[in-house]
């Protein structure tokens, strides 16, 4: 955990700001009602608040849709808080995705900085919905596409840095296009879309500061025996099958997204940002203002940050694709508190040899924990999110444990959490107990991510601006 923003932790004119909304091309929208629902907007914030809880409420109550620590037949989830604060981890899973019987989305999200684990939610319930509208986008044909162009306006100049990096690094995943399936194609067409706008709404948001603030973001969609990963950050994909021999093998599926890579390291400098390791932890490469030793973030690819966005950090995200096969058994996605004590093939091996598929995600997390206060004893344990996709789900050995056995205490101790409830199942109606609200303790408050901290940090500083160098910074955002 751990990002950058200003002391004051205000989000200056950007509160005057809105994300953007569906434009004229959206089917059943006529003017008259397009116009009546301008004068509700226009009426007081007090309902315009109502508004976002219940949308927000009735994301949470989907079918098949699961955020919190549970397990279905297809998947297992679990995430528990670390000793360093609140819980920034996020994760969903959502069966039936887009109303297809054999579709499944999954993610997990690590938030960073003062404001992460809005940040790190955010896109947990934003993200699929914008992969889904935009993948029907591209199914139903030109016009719809010509539609959804014609809403997005034009672009500012660091939008426009934005396209460039986009083509440049569409090419890394290119890779043999034209031997893979069709659906790589649109969905791969469909999560670049995604992502940028997903990220342009973070920008705007008028009540979650993103400017130093963020998340990664390891997400997948399954369709049939077809598997599309899009990723950003270093949360990490990994993959059990079996190899000729009938072992359990693991394959990973990402790359860990960090400035020490050669190419991510060389398009960070071209854009004038600053690529060191501290000495203090030499295996550990960050990125840096050009001008200032802050914010230190170690990944080159993230939701938010906008403090670094001109500097050459990104979240167009790497698309990969993989065919699954019969000796493919299950997937593991999982944020770094898993990734950074336990090797590939030792979670894979945990997974494989839990008593329940149920109880598997909540099994790796508990390794881990124990990992963590072995190998790192004065170090405070990180945050750790884990969910487990099973590729074979008509195995009849399947089984599945109570509630009272999934159930974690940690949102005892994380009163920001959505809700207590320690198991969620598909159809299962879910209610959130408040709205999202930014920590009152934030305010005037010093924000340091070393306190009690010999591990590595996600991030290490926040930038300091003068008073007068804050207010020119809101004016020329508000003027953007």
């Amino acid at each position: 955990m751990g990002s950058c923003m200003s002391s004051d932790g205000g989000g200056g004119s950007r509160n005057s700001l809105t994300p953007s909304s569906p434009g004229p091309g959206s089917t059943g929208v006529g003017s008259k009602k397009a116009s009546r629902v301008g004068r509700k907007r226009q009426g007081s914030s007090r309902h315009s608040s109502f508004e976002a809880i219940d949308g927000e409420d009735q994301i949470h109550r989907i079918p098949g849709r699961m955020f919190l620590n549970g397990a279905s037949k297809e998947a297992s989830l679990f995430t528990q808080q670390g000793k360093k604060g609140t819980n920034q981890d996020a994760m969903v899973v959502w069966e039936n995705f887009g109303s297809r019987t054999d579709t499944v989305f999954c993610g997990v999200f690590d938030g960073h900085g003062p404001f992460g684990h809005l940040v790190a939610r955010r896109v947990r319930d934003c993200l699929p919905l914008k992969l889904r509208a935009n993948w029907e986008v591209n199914l139903g044909g030109d016009e719809l596409k010509r539609n959804s162009i014609s809403t997005t306006g034009s672009l500012t100049s660091e939008e426009t840095t934005s396209i460039f990096l986009d083509d440049e690094l569409k090419a890394s995943s290119d890779f043999e296009e034209e031997k893979l399936p069709e659906v790589f194609t649109t969905l791969k067409e469909s999560f670049l879309k995604a992502f940028k706008v997903m990220d342009k709404e973070l920008k705007l948001h008028p009540n979650i500061d993103c400017f130093c603030s963020g998340t990664t973001a390891v997400t997948l969609l399954k369709q049939g025996q077809d598997l599309v990963i899009g990723n950003v950050g270093d949360s990490r994909a990994v993959l059990g099958t079996r190899d000729h021999n009938d072992s359990l093998v693991a394959v990973q599926l990402t790359v860990d997204l960090k400035p020490n890579l050669p190419k991510e390291a060389e398009r960070i400098k071209r854009y004038r940002g600053r690529v060191f390791a501290l000495r203090d932890e030499p295996e550990v490469a960050r990125v840096w203002l050009p001008n200032y030793d802050t914010p230190g973030l170690a990944m080159a690819r993230a939701f938010g940050d906008f403090c670094l966005k001109d500097f050459g950090l990104i979240s167009v995200p790497e698309i990969s694709y993989h065919r699954i096969t019969e000796k493919d058994e299950f997937i593991v996605l999982a944020t770094d508190g898993i990734w950074d004590v336990l090797s590939n093939k030792e979670v894979v091996d945990i997974v494989a040899s839990a008593a329940a598929r149920s109880s598997t995600s909540r099994s790796l997390v508990e390794h881990a924990v124990r990992a963590w206060r072995l190998k790192y004893p004065t170090s405070k344990v990180d945050d750790c999110a884990v969910v487990c996709l099973f590729l074979d789900t008509d195995e009849p050995t399947l089984k599945e444990s109570s509630s009272e056995a999934l159930a974690t205490d940690i949102d005892k101790h994380d009163p920001s959490t959505l809700n207590s409830s320690p198991a969620i199942f598909p159809g299962q109606e879910i209610r959130s107990s408040s709205p999202e609200k930014l920590p009152a303790a934030m305010d005037g408050d010093d924000w340091s991510a070393l306190e009690g901290v010999t591990r590595s940090n996600t991030l290490l500083t926040l930038p300091r601006f003068a008073e007068g160098e804050k207010q020119l910074s809101a004016r020329n955002k508000a003027k953007k």
